[in-house]
């Protein structure tokens, strides 16, 4: 059912145009059909990376031209230029912060990048808004601006602590991907030596309130291990919001079959 728009939006390019359309055209339909979304996107970190968060000066409508090799300041991946473009019409800002920083050092990183992702979407009002839930994200995007949510990339950025968990919610993040590059002490990354064999007790309890809150647990980055814990535990869908097939690409972030077949059952 939900490839529906796409097809006949193809059978309606095919019979106006007497002939099968090209590829481009089938595109452009299937993008105006069904809204397009991303899980996951970096620009809090490059504005912390490149303009430590001081953007006044910047200008995300466009900045193709802001390349300046004497600051670091350069092209963001992103800009209102290049959404437009892309037809994007929701998208999960991911308030990303390194994974060797303390839990400490992490809890009040994630919070500057919450706030400087928040002072870019009220710069743009006609264009973005920032929204926490589905309704809002569907009101969004009916109103032709870009729903917008935040991710948090990391379980470091809690600080080991529920109470972080939930004041992080009421701050308008809605998912949380576990662990970064590296384990938290309560859970096991993709890209370090195991330590708990997945989650530990507060892992587990941790899956436990974010679906309690309504935040979606996001897989992407963990372990095999940590994947199989959290399904056990989930009573809400996880996603991984930035990962492919393991059987298609072996690489450790991807999702091996033995969780895509958990997570189906």
């Amino acid at each position: 059912m939900k490839f529906m728009p796409f097809a006949l939006a193809a059978l309606f390019l095919a019979g106006v145009a007497h002939a099968a359309p090209s590829p481009q055209r089938v595109a452009e339909a299937a993008l105006k059909a069904a809204p397009v979304w991303d899980g996951h996107n970096d620009v809090p970190e490059q504005l912390r990376e490149r303009y430590r968060n001081v953007i006044a000066d910047l200008d995300f409508a466009e900045t193709s031209g802001t390349a300046d090799a004497s600051t670091g300041k350069g092209a963001m991946h992103t800009d209102l230029a290049r959404i437009a473009k892309g037809r994007l019409d929701g998208q999960f800002w991911s308030v990303y912060v390194d994974a060797g920083l303390s839990e400490q050092q992490a809890v009040q990183a994630t919070l500057e990048q919450i706030d400087v992702m928040k002072r870019i979407i009220a710069r743009h009002p006609a264009r973005m808004e920032f929204v926490t839930t589905a309704d809002g994200a569907e009101r969004a995007m009916k109103a032709g601006r870009v729903a917008s949510l935040i991710g948090m990339e990391g379980g470091h950025s809690i600080g080991s602590s529920l109470g972080v968990l939930r004041q992080m919610y009421a701050l308008g993040a809605r998912y949380m991907t576990l662990t970064h590059s590296r384990n938290t002490p309560w859970a096991d990354s993709a890209t370090d030596a195991p330590a708990h064999d997945g989650l530990t007790a507060f892992g587990r309890d941790v899956v436990r309130e974010m679906n309690r809150i309504g935040m979606l647990v996001d897989l992407s980055h963990t372990s095999e291990a940590t994947m199989l814990d959290a399904l056990d535990v989930a009573k809400a869908p996880v996603i991984f919001s930035h990962s492919g097939a393991r059987a298609i690409d072996g690489h450790p972030r991807n999702v091996p079959d033995s969780v895509l077949a958990k997570a189906e059952g």
